[in-house]
Parts: C-alpha cells; structure tokens; sequence
C-alpha cells in the first residue's frame, strides 16, 4: 500500500489482533496443508511451504500442529482435505474495490457466505475481471523495525534487497514493508537473512494499482466489510485498494477511545 496511506499500518497491527483471536492459526495450518501438497513436505526444497511455516511459527503455532500439516498436505499422514483456491470481486462502500481470496473444501458454501457477508456490510459481487484489473501480483515482505539489539533503518533494507529484486519499500510505522515481482519474493526473503535482517512474513499479494481515498464514513464501512469477510473459515485474504488519510484514521481511532 501506499506511503500515505494509513490503511497499511492498520493491516499489520490488526493481523497481530487476529493472531490472538486464534482464528488466524487455522489459515495458517491450511496454507501448510496447500503448500505441502503442491511443492512436497521438504520445506528446503518448496520455498513457499518454507513461508507458510515461518509465518505460522511467527504467530505462535505449536510446532506438532505444523508438522501434522504438512504431513497431512504431502500424503505421509491421512487425513488431509482437497482444498480448492477460488476468488471473488467485490465492490465496496464508496467504490472501493475488493479481492477475495477462499481456500474451500466446498465452493458452493463459500460462494454463499462471502455473498451473504457482502451484502450485509454495503457490497456487491463484481463481474469476474472488473476488479482483479486493478490488482497486481506483487511480492511483499515485512520487516520488523526494532529488532534484537538494533533498530533497522530503510536503508539497512534497500542494501540487503536491492540487488535481490526490489522494487519499493515502504514505511508502515513499525514496520518496513519491501514489494517486489511476485517471482522474487523467495530471493528478497532469503537476502534479508543473509543480511542478519528478519522479517515478520513473506508472500505473493495483490497489491491495488490506484487506490481509493475515503471519508470517516467510508473507511467505517469498508473495515467492517473487511471483518466479516475475514471471519468467513473459506476466507483466506482480503485485498481492498482503499487509501484511509492519517487524518481519517486518526478520527475513527478517537472515536473507538
């Protein structure tokens, strides 16, 4: 997201919230399950289940329930569920636009919840295509600022990644947030430790290509749209090109204090 935008700030705190809440475990879990199934259980050799399961012990997930993933989703162990990728397009409150991303064992029923939590929160379902244009398949990485015994300066992150592929890196209060070609995101992860630099996570993401300003009304409906979508067990990630001012931001935060 962009610089000013205070949407992505809000996105990594609110990820640390969900983390606590629990619900996240299990959509970690079935992104090991996926990922062992598509690249093998080896994660030296399936960098994208390599990702999965740092990400997942980053957010606390007991180390027994990520080895069964993954020996669920690589067929060592039985038990495993054929999970189906499947996306929506949806508009939002004042034309922001949605991307929703389902991993399911039944398309019918995600298809129904994300179309029941849509139209209860101010959305609509989008033409396939109208939204997912105005989307980019974008590596991003995020990087803790203060780490042990240092405080890690975006300059730090251009040195360690530059050569490795990326494009941009933006600053997101606590965090820098580093993009790149969606193919690269393996080799920006990997120079980072290579640099003693760690990160919080590593993945390929839709990353809008012309955001959506909106007013403390909007910025209200469009989180909440987010919440209940979110809440959906199908629903893996939700990709929204808003842009909430630090001003609006700072107005919907004195009004939940």
């Amino acid at each position: 997201m962009s610089g000013h935008s205070k949407w992505a700030t809000t996105k990594h705190k609110k990820a640390a919230i969900d983390a606590k809440r629990g619900k996240l475990f299990a959509k970690l879990i079935k992104n090991i399950e996926v990922a062992a199934k598509q690249g093998g259980g080896d994660p030296a050799g399936n960098p994208t289940l390599y990702d999965a399961i740092q990400k997942a012990k980053k957010s606390s997930v007991p180390n027994k329930n990520i080895d069964s993933a993954v020996k669920r989703g690589s067929g060592a162990e039985s038990g495993g569920v054929d999970y189906q990728g499947i996306s929506y397009e949806v508009y939002g409150p004042q034309g922001v636009a949605f991307l929703v991303e389902c991993l399911t064992d039944n398309k019918n029923r995600a298809a129904m919840e994300v179309r029941t939590a849509v139209t209860r929160n101010g959305g609509t379902m989008a033409d396939p295509g109208s939204v997912s244009r105005l989307f980019t398949r974008k590596g991003v990485v995020v990087v803790p600022k203060a780490q042990e015994g240092r405080e890690v300066t975006e300059d730090d992150v251009l040195e360690a990644t530059l050569d490795a592929g990326a494009e941009e890196v933006n600053d997101v209060d606590e965090a820098f947030e580093v993009q790149s070609e969606a193919t690269d995101v393996v080799a920006v992860r990997s120079a980072l430790q290579e640099a003693g630099i760690d990160y919080d996570s590593a993945d390929v993401q839709f990353v809008p290509s012309l955001e959506i300003p909106v007013d403390a009304e909007g910025a209200g409906k469009v989180m909440r749209l987010v919440d209940a979508l979110e809440d959906l067990d199908d629903v893996q990630d939700v990709y929204t090109n808003v842009d909430i001012p630090a001003d609006v931001m700072a107005e919907l935060e004195s009004a939940d204090a």
